[in-house]
């Protein structure tokens, strides 16, 4: 089987990922290759959608927006085929919340993990009971609240 990526492109990779903020002259410095070089190949991880975006690393600490819950998510199926709708349409949904930092289709014995970032638990609870469990195919939830975050 053919490898997709090349030593070269690996460590452009590991770079960015670590910090993605870096100028195409910086990453040439630390990986010993041509600027141009770097910028081609940056461009064509690009092109063919290895690199999707570049992101930032927010310190939610910071903006005092650091409670978060892995919210569990069980699909009402009939209720989502009833209104024509997938558990794909669901998720999309749920992504629209500002709240939402991540949802996940998973298998098992739940539909849908969700990631919720807000200041406290006060606005979680307005939250999950006046929101996300009023959502037309939300058939019940189980939260986990996050005590230490990795990173």
């Amino acid at each position: 089987m053919e490898e997709i990526l090349d030593k070269k492109d690996k460590l452009i990779l590991e770079i960015l990922q670590e910090n993605s903020s870096l100028t195409t002259r910086q990453i040439a410095k630390k990986t010993l290759l041509p600027p141009t070089t770097i910028h081609n190949r940056i461009k064509k991880l690009r092109d063919d959608g290895i690199i999707r975006r570049f992101t930032v690393d927010i310190d939610h600490e910071k903006l005092k927006n650091n409670f978060v819950a892995y919210v569990l998510i069980s699909a009402d199926l009939k209720t989502l085929k009833q209104k024509n709708k997938s558990q794909y349409d669901l998720a999309n949904e749920l992504r629209k919340f500002q709240f939402v930092e991540r949802v996940d289709i998973v298998s098992g014995g739940t539909d849908l993990v969700t990631i919720i970032r807000v200041k406290g638990v006060r606005e979680f609870d307005k939250i999950l009971l006046g929101t996300i469990q009023l959502i037309e195919g939300i058939n019940k939830t189980q939260t986990m609240i996050v005590i230490h975050e990795g990173k």
